[in-house]
């Protein structure tokens, strides 16, 4: 395993994730990703994480809640004569509680994905070899 220290860059313009990434330029992000091409500390690596299963998880981490509100506020509508609430009241609980069940789904998820290969970023090429940095820094 290698920690891989992540900063906005130039090339963030051309990547197909750039406008579900938080990265911003006064941040930086550190991931743990598998050290396959055995860089050393001070390389500058690039990573990758697969578009579909980014995209996936997007799609999971937007469209679920809003399902799961729309989903429960009309079950609660429906619901609301034989709970004796008004109907308003019913919605917004069933709404509610809804979301709240689908952030417990999310999280059962997510810390499934975490086990999952691909869902994980890969270190993909040594960029600069820090061995190479050092002697060009002395010059």
């Amino acid at each position: 395993k290698a920690q891989v220290r992540i900063q906005k860059s130039s090339a963030c313009a051309s990547c197909e994730a750039r406008h579900g990434c938080h990265i911003h330029n006064t941040k930086e992000m550190v991931v743990d990703v598998n050290n396959d091409l055995q860089a050393k500390v001070g390389d500058l690596v690039e990573i990758s994480v697969s578009t579909r299963s980014f995209l996936r998880t997007l799609l999971l981490v937007y469209f679920l809640p809003v399902v799961a509100l729309i989903f429960g506020a009309y079950a609660g509508d429906a619901w609301a004569g034989s709970l004796h609430l008004p109907a308003t009241l019913a919605s917004v609980l069933g709404g509610g509680l809804a979301m709240a069940f689908s952030f417990v789904i999310l999280r059962r998820i997510d810390r499934t994905a975490q086990c999952r290969p691909e869902f994980s970023p890969r270190m993909t090429r040594i960029l600069v070899n820090a061995t190479v940095r050092q002697f060009g820094d002395s010059k």
